[in-house]
């Protein structure tokens, strides 16, 4: 057990920098915005509310509950700033099924209380949820958590029915990822024969020239987180990021859109759904990727759930509840089976370079 400690707390060690340096690496993600709860799900008779940044809960007679993501993860570092005052507690719950008690869903928790005659403030709590392992700080101090076993699930906080509870931020950052993209040559990849676009590897990217087209991955997937880094060369480019396409078949799995273009000047107005959106299901509720610059796309699907975050920001959650498409095809229906990822050369004006590709695959239910 000492051991084991000491190898936690030297892993911490590598990540406890400031909010702007940690937040500004490749792979993190915010759960919340600071605006809205778009992307969580409350759970109970619960008045949560938004404001000045800061996601809170007061007190509600005979009133309990939680509030949970409505994506899943399963190998993560998280990140969070949480205030518990008026005398109440909170629990900070990793993977957790939504239904059920926590001490019986396979939730794992790290609880906080309120200082006793002391001013409440917001404690940086920091979980590092890997394979069997899930452990915890609270501003540096590592604490106890009770293990709930599951490998996989949603993030949230539970509220036990008094006092205030607050969240001023919750990122994180997916552990344990594999390259599926080795940035020297196309190997694990296969191009579509019979189109008209271009794929060759370019100072450790995958670009994409002309159109249409479609490279995908020799392996199929069915539940996982994705992440990636895109960059259009041009003017509103469209191209997109499929997911659980039929093997060898063209453009036929979930696609994750990549516009970088809105209307009237209004980034919440996005054009043929908008980087970050789900074309021909949901649109990016903003478009906060440019042209000819880097950004970085996450991915979430599990089940029939998918979520879309670009350069961290949530901005797209969507459930398919369709039914089942018999051909596979995910612009008809529901696809409920593992398939291909794929990237789209879109027209003759493609000009697309994609790297750093990167997926973890969550456990089978």
């Amino acid at each position: 057990m000492c051991m084991q400690r000491w190898a936690f707390a030297l892993m911490l060690a590598a990540v406890l920098f400031s909010a702007s340096e940690v937040f500004g690496e490749e792979g993190w993600i915010d759960l919340f915005d600071g605006e809205t709860l778009f992307g969580w799900k409350p759970m109970g008779v619960l008045e949560w509310q938004v404001d000045g940044g800061v996601a809170s809960c007061r007190h509600v007679k005979n009133a309990c509950g939680w509030l949970a993501t409505t994506s899943v993860f399963a190998d993560f570092e998280l990140s969070a700033g949480l205030r518990v005052d008026d005398g109440g507690a909170m629990g900070l719950v990793v993977r957790s099924a939504l239904e059920g008690h926590p001490s019986e869903n396979g939730a794992s928790l790290v609880t906080l209380t309120a200082p006793e005659g002391g001013k409440a403030v917001f404690h940086e709590v920091r979980v590092i949820a890997s394979g069997d392992s899930v452990m915890a700080t609270v501003d540096g101090q590592e604490v106890d958590v009770a293990r709930g076993g599951a490998a996989c699930g949603h993030v949230g906080l539970l509220y036990y029915g008094s006092g205030r509870v607050a969240m001023e931020a919750m990122r994180l950052k997916p552990l344990n990822m594999q390259p599926i993209f080795n940035r020297e040559n196309l190997e694990g990849w296969n191009i579509l024969p019979g189109h008209a676009s271009e794929f060759t590897v370019v100072d450790g990217t995958l670009n994409i020239k002309n159109g249409n087209g479609q490279i995908e991955t020799d392996g199929e997937y069915k539940d996982f987180i994705l992440q990636l880094s895109v960059y259009s060369n041009g003017e509103h480019l469209n191209s997109g990021v499929f997911f659980r396409g039929p093997k060898g078949v063209f453009w036929k799995g979930y696609e994750s859109q990549v516009r970088n273009q809105w209307s009237r000047d209004d980034r919440t107005r996005p054009v043929d759904y908008g980087t970050g959106g789900i074309y021909g299901d949901q649109e990016a509720r903003k478009v906060v990727s440019n042209d000819k610059e880097w950004f970085e796309k996450t991915i979430v699907c599990n089940g029939n759930h998918m979520a879309v975050w670009v350069n961290g920001y949530q901005t797209s959650d969507w459930l398919d509840v369709r039914p089942v498409a018999e051909d596979g095809n995910a612009k008809e229906g529901y696809v409920p089976g593992p398939g291909t990822i794929h990237l789209q050369g879109h027209d003759p004006t493609t000009d697309l370079s994609f790297t750093n590709i990167r997926i973890q695959e969550y456990p089978a239910r």
